[in-house]
């Protein structure tokens, strides 16, 4: 199957194996309560805080990964916060002269198929949200981490798949130039059918355009459009006629 890819800056093509899995996680807190102006150990904020510092390590260090230009952002693990909330409301916001017995944080979570489910999964519990600190977790994971066949969410690009060769010779034949394969940062629907089993490769011809997805000005030049109808007649002639 072939699902959208992403926009290339040069005139390479790129072309996606897999998606990144979907987690959400949620951090509860819970401490005493007490009077703004009062120091004590174990206060909700402050154990919430305890957690977001050292999620913040683990972020900085899979993202000096990106930096350094060794990885791709689809092959390390992000995880963003998205919500904060604590707080006693009053009529005009918040009362500030107390803190909350109760405080959480939700985060965006994503994670490469290739990467150690059950060493994550571990990282959460015992480092990011641990018991002893009063701290609490929900993770939400959006589908299986496995395809039917116990193997990762994943298509090979490599010659032990006869359908990437076929893809791959099918851009040669075009004119057109592949980049190294990659893992979507985000996800697609490619991520149902490799749930089943189908392998499926997400790509998109459009060279030497900006990645402007879903934005307020995204735009393809006509001519790179009527390119990419070309590269898929060479790709839908060669893919419908493989007898894989």
């Amino acid at each position: 199957m072939l699902d959208e890819g992403q926009a290339s800056l040069t005139d390479v093509y790129r072309v996606f194996y897999a998606d990144r899995l979907v987690w959400k996680l949620i951090v509860k807190a819970t401490g005493a309560p007490g009077h703004g102006s009062k120091l004590f150990d174990g206060a909700a904020v402050e154990n919430l805080m305890d957690c977001i510092e050292t999620v913040a390590g683990y972020r900085d260090a899979q993202f000096e990964k990106v930096k350094s230009g060794k990885y791709g952002p689809g092959e390390v693990v992000s995880v963003n916060p998205v919500y904060m909330n604590a707080g006693t409301p009053s009529p005009t916001g918040f009362v500030m002269n107390m803190q909350p017995s109760e405080a959480e944080v939700g985060f965006d979570l994503r994670l490469p198929p290739t990467e150690d489910i059950e060493q994550i999964e571990r990282r959460i519990k015992e480092e990011w949200a641990p018991a002893h600190k009063n701290l609490t977790y929900q993770l939400m994971k959006k589908g299986p981490v496995r395809d039917v066949t116990g193997r990762p969410l994943l298509t090979p690009a490599n010659e032990s798949n006869p359908w990437w060769s076929v893809f791959e010779q099918a851009i040669i034949s075009s004119g057109g130039k592949l980049a190294k394969p990659e893992i979507l940062s985000s996800t697609t629907d490619a991520r149902f059918v490799r749930q089943m089993g189908v392998p499926a490769l997400g790509f998109s011809p459009m060279i030497n355009t900006p990645i402007l997805l879903h934005d307020h000005n995204e735009f393809l030049e006509d001519k790179v459009f009527l390119g990419g109808i070309e590269v898929y007649e060479h790709l839908i002639r060669a893919l419908s006629s493989f007898k894989g």
